[in-house]
């Protein structure tokens, strides 16, 4: 008998909900693992609805198409075991389950064991978990089945093992975020070491709302030595054989830089985002700034230029060089581009207001009259053209409520959400780099950032500097570390405490944003679960004033 397994690894982007398109997908799958003479295709966790489908499973309809789709690939399983993810309703009950398709029949199912029920995962919601360990012949070899997280905890593998099986095939739909291939490539590593056992980790590629998937499936040896890493954030079935029971040829993992993982997430993210929703392209206001100039950067490389629109709306505070170079990158990217002042649309709105305004001094309520005016403007636009607005805020600005409700905060999706302002600019340098030319113009990277919706504002008269912003705000929100806690690493504690306080304050306009894609361990969106209505900011500190 062979010491191999021949295995296809369909690292797919299916589509939630979309049970014909992913059906072909996978069938399409099968026919060319088949020619490739594979004994085995694998698919992702729950790749038949795609991951997750949420509240949608909560629906009888929804699980009745899920058996029907099972049945049709089932008829296609001839000559090839085919491993597929599917959630299954068994006596009443909903599982996350493996299933083992041969000879035209359902022949095993595996129902994973550890729901995780943490940061974007809320799991126990809807399913039940599983008891029994699965294991199959494959090609004359004993395999053990596993779905994403039974493989991250010690017995379920362990189990594995202990009845004698030759490999694992671990299921996945395991999000991107930033530093995560290495934790899965030490945490592969250990697991297979130490139960002498191959693993074959097949992942999820695509967007989905917040959630990138990144692919990178992998397969170690028995030693936990990397066998392959297929592609990052790209979609197709890669068959490679597996040894069993002796060592194979080690590969280097890849490396990429933190840049070019991140914005190739974002890439990818805002083209499914797009596509998958039905919009025939997307629009944007470019100001000039750094912020729409790399979003605009990455709606091109996602969509093309032709699907791209961009819209300068001046005011008498915009800067000269902001509506140069805001013309310059739309000329340089080939996007349509038009300029539409708003001060003819803000004196409107100041004379319909006159007489409630009459005697107050003018504060930031006129600054959000110039952001809402562009977003009404830019809404409209979409309406009428169809394409959908990207909002091009930035997780800085988002965390201190430096954004405008129904202004710049406008849009179907932020694609900077989660990307701190220091990180945008190593995003903006990154593009640069890539031999296609200055992309972001160098005066948008290093001209000190401002809204531009007073004279001679900048970001810094309201906010601290955002390598000192950016830096409590992650150890606040990623490291749950408290104001004191942060203050004893250097930082002034006015700054700290006035931080904190603005974070809780925003979060009834976080509540109401766009959604955006996810690269760090807490995003704001499905990581986070705050109160809006919360006195918790009243007790940041026993040193507070």
């Amino acid at each position: 008998m062979s010491q191999h397994l021949s295995i296809s690894i369909a690292q797919l982007n299916p589509i939630v909900g979309s049970f014909r398109h992913n059906t072909q997908l996978i069938l399409d799958a099968i026919e060319q693992a088949k020619e490739e003479g594979a004994d085995v295709i694998v698919f992702p966790e729950l790749v038949i609805t795609a991951y997750p489908a949420e509240d949608l499973l909560f629906r009888p309809a929804f699980l009745e198409q899920v058996e029907k789709a099972l049945d049709d690939i089932a008829t296609k399983a001839q000559d090839i075991t085919v491993i597929v993810g599917a959630p299954l309703l068994r006596n009443g009950k909903l599982y996350n389950m493996a299933c083992v398709l041969q000879a035209g029949k359902c022949i095993a199912e595996y129902a994973k064991q550890h729901l995780p029920n943490y940061r974007v995962f809320d799991e126990k919601r809807y399913f039940v978990a599983g008891e029994q360990t699965v294991i199959i012949d494959i090609a004359g070899h004993q395999v053990g089945l596993l779905i994403c997280e039974d493989i991250w905890m010690q017995q379920p593998i362990k189990a594995i093992a202990q009845k004698g099986a030759d490999a694992v095939i671990v299921l996945n739909a395991s999000p991107f975020r930033l530093n995560k291939t290495q934790e899965r490539l030490d945490m592969l590593a250990e697991r297979a070491s130490e139960n002498q056992l191959a693993i074959a980790y097949v992942n999820l590629v695509g967007g989905q709302d917040e959630l990138v998937f990144d692919g990178e499936s992998l397969l170690v040896d028995a030693k936990g030595q990397l066998l392959y890493q297929a592609p990052t954030f790209e979609s197709g079935v890669f068959t490679q054989t597996l040894p069993l029971n002796t060592l194979g040829d080690v590969c280097e993992a890849r490396k990429i830089s933190d840049e070019a993982s991140i914005y190739q997430a974002l890439v990818l993210g805002v083209k499914d985002y797009v596509h998958k929703n039905g919009f025939p392209g997307i629009m944007l206001g470019l100001s000039g700034g750094i912020d729409s100039a790399l979003t605009l950067a990455i709606a091109v490389d996602a969509l093309g230029a032709e699907n791209v629109e961009a819209v300068m709306m001046p005011f008498k505070y915009t800067a000269d060089i902001s509506i140069e170079d805001a013309a310059k990158q739309a000329i340089k990217l080939g996007v349509k581009y038009r300029e539409i002042p708003i001060e003819p649309i803000f004196d409107s709105f100041m004379a319909a207001l006159s007489a409630e305004f009459e005697g107050l001094e003018r504060d930031v309520t006129e600054e959000n009259i110039q952001a809402r005016s562009r977003g009404v403007l830019l809404m409209a636009m979409s309406n009428k053209l169809g394409k959908m607005l990207l909002a091009t805020g930035n997780k800085s600005e988002m965390s201190v409520g430096y954004a405008t409700l129904y202004g710049d905060m406008a849009g179907g999706f932020a694609p900077l959400k989660d990307v701190f302002k220091t990180v945008v600019y190593d995003l903006s340098r990154y593009r640069n780099s890539l031999g296609d030319g200055e992309i972001i113009p160098d005066r948008v990277i290093t001209r000190p950032p401002s809204a531009e919706l007073a004279p001679d504002q900048k970001d810094e008269d309201s906010l601290p500097p955002y390598d000192i912003l950016d830096e409590i705000l992650r150890l606040f929100i990623e490291e749950f570390q408290s104001v004191d806690d942060i203050v004893a690493q250097g930082f002034d504690f006015d700054t700290v405490h006035r931080v904190a306080n603005l974070l809780l304050l925003s979060e009834y306009k976080r509540r109401q944003s766009a959604p955006g894609i996810r690269i760090t361990k807490r995003a704001f969106g499905k990581d986070r679960r705050y109160p809006i209505t919360s006195h918790y900011r009243y007790h940041l500190s026993d040193q507070a004033k």
